[in-house]
């Protein structure tokens, strides 16, 4: 009998690593919509896919974690994305356009991310975590605008652009919630950034 490769082993049990992880993220998020997040127990989840609760702990320290998992690689892919805009681009520009390719989830799962985003945004220990990532990802995107246009230490530009960035995404996302996702993610971020760039311009 043919020895499987070490490698394709490794492959193989990574993919079945994140398919019990993605089944266990989608239970839960239906449980939460279904239920609400706090009458959600890990045990209920666990037993919606047929697994243990120490199966659970294995992929998400707290139920938290799993709302807010979709966020962990979102900072890094924004900038990178940001870091690879032209270099004569203005900056709030250069946010929108970094955004384009993150917002997928909202195209390819309207109904999920909607979901997702309710529960984010209506679920206080879960909120005060999303913003913890924010501050992180305003630093860091500051960090390459400041490159991008050779600002110093002392300049506020960047920071506060970043900051205005993610205020206008936010602010859509939020909209987007309250109104049942329509019109769509899009149309509601270009809407925000365009009042972002009125109010920069227009004090």
């Amino acid at each position: 009998m043919a020895e499987v490769p070490a490698k394709q082993c490794t492959s193989m049990a990574e993919r079945k690593r994140q398919l019990v992880r993605d089944e266990l993220s989608e239970a839960a998020v239906q449980l939460f919509a279904e239920q609400g997040f706090e009458e959600t127990t890990v045990d209920q989840i666990a037993a919606a896919v047929g697994v243990s609760s120490r199966t659970f702990f294995r992929y998400f320290k707290v139920k938290e974690d799993v709302l807010v998992e979709f966020l962990g690689h979102f900072g890094e892919q924004l900038v990178a994305e940001l870091a690879a805009r032209p270099a004569g681009e203005p900056p709030l520009t250069a946010m929108r356009q970094a955004l384009t390719p993150l917002i997928g989830l909202h195209l390819e799962h309207p109904e999920k991310t909607l979901r997702l985003t309710r529960l984010l945004l209506s679920t206080p220990t879960v909120r005060a975590r999303y913003l913890d990532h924010q501050a992180r990802w305003r630093d860091e995107l500051a960090a390459v605008l400041a490159t991008r246009t050779g600002a110093g230490p002392d300049d506020f530009r960047p920071v506060l652009t970043a900051s205005i960035a993610l205020a206008a995404f936010a602010a859509a996302q939020a909209r987007w919630a309250d109104l049942d996702g329509a019109p769509s993610f899009v149309a509601m971020l270009d809407e925000a950034f365009n009042a972002a760039r009125a109010a920069v311009q227009n004090p």
